[in-house]
């Protein structure tokens, strides 16, 4: 998939974030409303353990929870998350090439629920969470009066 992908929003790119997560789309299945999304770990995004540190883990999580939901509704909504749950299982080391898979577990008119994991890419478990989130409207760069 590239930029041109319908399910990824032609603005992602330009978000700041997703220039510091090293944020790549992969893909969107409808049919199980999972995203996969690719991230390379950056040096500035660890610990001296030389693993990324839990809180900016969060963040991949989210992001790849996020875009599900994105997709999931054509880029018309995003989630405005209430809460974040997750387990760290294994140390994501500086330099991996992270696959991210979020979906959309109930995508209600109050209340989203969310699911993410992470996993280096051979297969092998780095964290796995979920969120319950607000649906709102997708914030865009002028909407905002960040672009």
């Amino acid at each position: 998939m590239s930029l041109n992908d319908t399910h990824y929003p032609d603005d992602a790119g330009q978000s700041p974030h997703t220039a510091l997560l090293g944020s790549e789309f992969v893909s969107w299945d409808a049919d199980t409303q999972t995203a996969t999304m690719r991230f390379t770990v950056k040096r500035e995004m660890t610990t001296w353990r030389g693993g990324v540190q839990g809180g900016l883990v969060a963040g991949y999580l989210d992001d790849v929870m996020g875009y599900a939901y994105v997709a999931a509704t054509d880029g018309e909504m995003a989630p405005l998350n209430l809460d974040i749950s997750m387990s760290l299982i294994r140390l994501i080391p500086d330099g991996a090439t992270v696959i991210g898979k979020g979906r959309v577990v109930k995508g209600g008119r109050r209340v989203v629920f969310l699911e993410g994991e992470l996993y280096a890419e051979d297969g092998t478990l780095y964290a796995r969470s979920t969120s319950t989130a607000l649906p709102t409207p997708r914030p865009t760069p002028s909407s905002t009066g960040m672009g």
